[in-house]
């Protein structure tokens, strides 16, 4: 969803295939020439082939300036999005990845063991998200990065929206923080994440 958010708030032509992981498309042969880890999502541009989604979300907006989804290279602004896209792809979303696949991190058939790491998983999220939810409230703009919108946005809403299921005491749905909650709703009502959700058919709720 990410990149695809950033390639709708860019209006450039561009071609969306989906993977089918349910029969394990993202496992073919095909697919891992693409990307060897087997994971989604895969960017094609022309003879170029790019997998990692914080690398995507780079390129794209290195190579279309004009629509500034980044800061200028150089300065404070610039440092801070590198900093927040970094935090997303590489703290945030390993933990919801803990929540959602614990097996992962145990032994097989060790279902006590995987809802432990689950529990966690979903606490470690609920700190993080109240660490985002202070960033918004550090600077009272509407944007993660302050006023303006971009790349780091389209990243933190995706992930907030795989908390909407949540329950229990360990962590509640990013949308009921009380600057969260009001941000996530702003980045939902812009038309290039409207058109995705169309796109994508997803049902509610949305985040």
């Amino acid at each position: 969803m990410i990149p695809h958010i950033v390639l709708e708030e860019l209006r450039v032509p561009y071609r969306l295939e989906f993977v089918d992981r349910t029969r394990d498309e993202h496992k073919a042969p095909a697919y891992l020439r693409l990307n060897p880890n087997g994971l989604i999502p895969v960017l094609q541009d022309g003879e170029l082939v790019l997998y990692e989604t914080a690398a995507i979300c780079l390129h794209l907006a290195d190579t279309h300036p004009a629509a500034r989804l980044a800061p200028p290279v150089g300065g404070a602004p610039r440092a801070h999005f590198y900093k927040w896209l970094s935090w997303l792809s590489t703290t945030l979303q390993p933990a919801l990845i803990a929540y959602f696949y614990p097996d992962r991190w145990v032994d097989a058939g060790n279902a006590d063991g995987a809802a432990q790491v689950r529990r966690h998983a979903q606490a470690r999220v609920g700190a993080l998200l109240e660490q985002m939810d202070a960033q918004l409230a550090s600077h009272g703009e509407p944007w993660l990065l302050g006023a303006d919108h971009g790349v780091v946005d389209a990243y933190a809403f995706t992930l907030c929206r795989w908390t909407r299921h949540f329950q229990g005491e360990a962590a509640a749905p990013a949308r009921t923080r009380p600057h969260l909650g009001p941000y996530l709703q702003r980045v939902f009502d812009r038309p290039a994440v409207r058109r995705v959700f169309e796109q994508q058919a997803l049902p509610a709720p949305y985040f």
